[in-house]
Order: structure tokens, then sequence, then C-alpha cells
């Protein structure tokens, strides 16, 4: 198979390869949105989380943000490139992982709802959507 300007990405058969129905999108745009966050997260922690309402004004809070949100962020968009340039049950499992990763953090701010009482548009619901279409859109992909 010759390498297409998708990178190489549209060149395996199966459903939605290659076929003009975007099945191979939802891994690289989840990577590209998990390294941005996660680079974000390393540089500059407590600009991330200041959207949320929470001062990272220690050494301490500033690691965890560049561990949880930091870290994890890179190492999740490491995982979704790969899983967008192999195939077969590693690609599956790592789809289907993140995406129930991120329909978990999306029913963290249903619970928030219920415990806290209305929420923000921006940011609180404005990531429950993000989360909870980004999880579903990876779970599609992964049963592709």
């Amino acid at each position: 198979m010759a390498v297409l300007p998708c990178g190489g990405y549209c060149t395996r058969p199966g459903p939605g390869r290659g076929q003009g129905r975007g099945g191979d999108l939802e891994g690289p745009a989840g990577a590209a949105t998990f390294l941005g966050m996660g680079l974000y997260g390393l540089v500059a922690p407590a600009a991330l989380i200041r959207p949320f309402g929470i001062a990272a004004d220690s050494v301490a809070a500033r690691t965890e943000v560049r561990a949880v949100y930091g870290g994890f962020g890179v190492a999740v968009g490491g995982a979704l490139i790969w899983a967008a340039v192999t195939s077969g049950a590693a690609r599956h499992g790592v789809l289907a992982a993140v995406g129930i990763a991120l329909l978990g953090m999306a029913a963290g701010r249903l619970a928030a709802r219920a415990a806290e009482g209305p929420l923000a548009l921006y940011p609180l619901w404005f990531y429950f959507w993000v989360e909870a279409v980004g999880g579903g859109l990876l779970l599609m992909a992964a049963a592709m």
C-alpha cells in the first residue's frame, strides 16, 4: 500500500478505512486534543486550571496539575497516535479505553451537577459535551 497524504491512516482496509466515512479522524483528532492539553498542562499548569476557579499556588499543586493534566494528557495523546497507525485488537482497545475514560469524565460532571446544583456553561458544560461526544466517537471508532 502506498502512503497517502493522510499519513497512511486511510490505507488500511476495513469499515471506515479510506472510504470517506471519517472512521480515521477520531483517533488523530483526539490525539491532537490530548497532546495540546497535556503540553499546556506541563508548561502552564496554573493557567490550565484557572477557568475552573482553582489556584495552583503551590509547588505541590502545580506538580499535581503537571502530572494529571500534563503527563497523562501527553501519554493518552501518544496512545491515540499509536492507535491511528496500528490495527487490530490493540487499536480497538486504545480507542475503547480512552472513549470510556472520556465518558467517565462526563459522568463525573453529571454527578457534580447532582451534588452542586447548576453548573456554568463554560467551562463545565462545555467540557461535558466535549467529553461526551469525544468519548462516543472514540467508542464508535473502536467498534469499526
